[in-house]
């Protein structure tokens, strides 16, 4: 196509234009964290041209990946505004993370306001002489009004610090530059001494980032995920991102993880990387987070799309963003040879006796789970009374998983449902329960329609035996070793005989003890926390013992009736002549062929047959 010159004109004209008015639009941050010391930094945002006669500035008061609501707004002080010529404007606080600046015409507004950060364990903003990990939901304020805008985030930081983001790196060094506010906001900032690494995967630019001094292998950590960063294929058909970061923080006993739209935070005591079972919670969590990349940030329920920033975001599908995580993330590492199946199973085992040994599936259901998620509380009365949309929506995944398996005879599982979600609703659309079960139809031909009800939307105690014998598996408790059971779980305290839990529907619990009971005696002898079990064992199953309790300040004798409980650890092994069947299903649930001799023992090997 040819152009004339008045053409080109113009066209030069709109670009120029164009590029003014996203110039004059771009949302600029800068932190101040020369003096890390005492945790402190100061912060400037600077807005473009507001038109209305007051502009309303926010800063959010929970962050991504954690549901609850937190007091972010706490660590702010002397919150400043002024126009474009400096002259100071009025503003009121409004409400625990708002604040309200009046205009009386057009006009850029700066705002300012000193920061503390010691929220480490939070993963929300911490700042030392070290390093500063900033979680933009916990440091840099937006307005509604510019949420859309591009943003750009100078820092000026000690010198030797070395500055790390899923964001694109600014034209000064330590800057970095977003679309908009829900980037930054979703793409934390790591910045100190530090170690860092990169790699490549599937086509992907990787970075490994640690902070923190600790056990912890660098070779072993960078050469594992670059494992499980080029297994993603085995649920997903391409890539949200084109680079991602993995930070790790080796800390003095915070421990957690965050998921982001390109990276990840993990946090472990700076020496629990080297044992085995130690490495492997640390890498579970890493594929977990690594996970949550697709399940989360490129698609999540229509109840939290977009982000509401200042309120709880209410959907009954948490679990199938968190539950469903959960349950993919062992298998990443066993289709990436990081995770031996023997090692998968000891894993499964252990998640299927605390789900036994949890009242609570069979009272609350996993949606009212999901809903209640930003009130949700933890200790006794959540055991007996709630389930997790981790760990039950872990196993509701499992039994949808393998639901649809033997409904297809092994051509269809739960991987394909993620796929589709992953396909037909991305951000900015979002998924309801309905389009769940579309998608369920679509791919299997059954209606599940009835199977949600009574796995989704009522409580469901699992039938485990079944479960796991679709795929020639079965679960055991050592045979002919049991133990006396009381209901009762003590404080982890040292020495304390204060009880933490008592079992709904155990012994305890039906002799009415409650946790904070404080236990003195059984049969009228002092009894110490540590020998408190070992006593127990001094009976057996049905015997009846007097208890002797401060309840309520008061001392107190209960009669309760002691029970058997199975003693040791459940372990699940393979089925004595698995049919073909079961060896299919096994193989298209875990992507791996039987790893069982006839007898149902784990064949010795180190690696995994993909």
């Amino acid at each position: 196509m040819k152009l004339n010159s008045t053409a080109i004109f113009v066209s030069c004209a709109l670009a120029t234009s164009t590029w003014a008015q996203s110039a004059l639009a771009q949302v600029e941050y800068h932190i101040d964290l020369t003096e890390p010391q005492h945790h402190n930094a100061k912060v400037t945002v600077e807005f473009p041209k507001a038109q209305s006669d007051e502009l309303v500035i926010n800063l959010p008061v929970w962050r991504t990946g954690r549901y609850d609501i937190l007091p972010v707004a706490d660590g702010i002080r002397n919150f400043k505004a002024t126009d474009s010529r400096g002259k100071r404007l009025p503003w009121v606080r409004s409400a625990s993370g708002e604040w309200r600046v009046e205009l009386t015409k057009p006009t850029k507004v700066s705002v300012t306001y000193d920061l503390h950060a010691n929220e480490l364990g939070d993963r929300l903003r911490h700042i030392d002489d070290s390093h500063a990990y900033l979680d933009a939901s916990g440091v840099f304020m937006y307005s509604p009004e510019f949420r859309d805008q591009q943003v750009l985030v100078n820092m000026d930081v000690p010198k030797g610090w070395q500055s790390h983001s899923g964001m694109e790196n600014g034209r000064k060094s330590h800057s970095f530059k977003a679309d908009n506010y829900d980037v930054l906001v979703d793409s934390p900032i790591e910045t100190g001494i530090n170690q860092h690494f990169s790699f490549e995967a599937d086509g992907r630019d990787y970075e490994v980032v640690f902070w923190g001094e600790g056990n912890y292998d660098t070779e072993q950590v960078v050469n594992d995920l670059a494992k499980i960063s080029g297994t993603a294929s085995a649920i997903w058909d391409d890539y949200p991102f084109e680079r991602y970061v993995y930070m790790v923080h080796a800390t003095s006993g915070v421990r957690g993880a965050t998921e982001h739209l390109n990276s990840t935070i993990i946090q472990l005591p700076r020496f629990m990387f080297r044992e085995r079972a130690d490495y492997l919670r640390f890498i579970s969590t890493a594929s977990h987070e690594f996970i949550h990349t697709w399940n989360v940030k490129a698609y999540r329920p229509q109840g939290m799309v977009p982000y509401d920033y200042q309120s709880e975001n209410m959907t009954s599908l948490i679990w199938l963003s968190e539950g469903s995580t959960s349950y993919f993330q062992n298998q990443l590492l066993l289709r990436a040879g990081v995770m031996t199946p023997k090692e998968f199973f000891a894993d499964l085992a252990k998640r299927i006796d605390r789900n036994m040994h949890t009242p609570g599936r069979d009272i609350q259901s996993i949606a009212e789970s999901s809903l209640g998620q930003w009130v949700n509380t933890y200790g006794d009365y959540a055991i007996n009374h709630s389930v997790s949309i981790y760990s039950e929506g872990y196993f509701t995944s499992m039994a949808l998983d393998l639901d649809l398996i033997e409904t297809t005879e092994q051509q269809v599982t739960y991987r394909d449902v993620h796929r589709a979600l992953y396909r037909d609703f991305k951000i900015p659309k979002g998924f309801t329960v309905a389009d769940v079960k579309n998608i369920l139809k679509d791919i299997s031909g059954k209606d599940y329609q009835a199977w949600w009800q009574e796995y989704v939307d009522a409580p469901k105690a699992l039938d485990f035996d079944t479960l796991l014998a679709q795929a020639g598996l079965k679960a055991n408790y050592p045979k002919d070793k049991h133990t006396i059971d009381a209901g009762i779980t003590l404080s982890s305290k040292h020495d304390d005989l204060t009880i933490s839990h008592v079992r709904r529907d155990g012994p305890a619990w039906q002799a009415g003890v409650i946790a904070g009971d404080e236990v003195v005696a059984i049969n009228g002898l002092k009894v110490t926390a540590s020998g408190f079990s070992k006593r127990l064992e001094d009976f057996k199953d049905g015997d009846e013992v007097k208890l002797t309790i401060f309840k309520n300040d008061r001392l107190t004798d209960v009669e309760l009736t002691l029970r058997q409980a199975p003693k040791g650890k459940l372990a699940i092994s393979g089925v004595e002549n698995p049919s073909d069947v079961q060896k299919a299903t096994l193989k298209a649930w875990l992507g791996i062929d039987w790893p069982f001799d006839d007898q149902g023992k784990f064949v010795k090997s180190d690696s995994v047959t993909k």
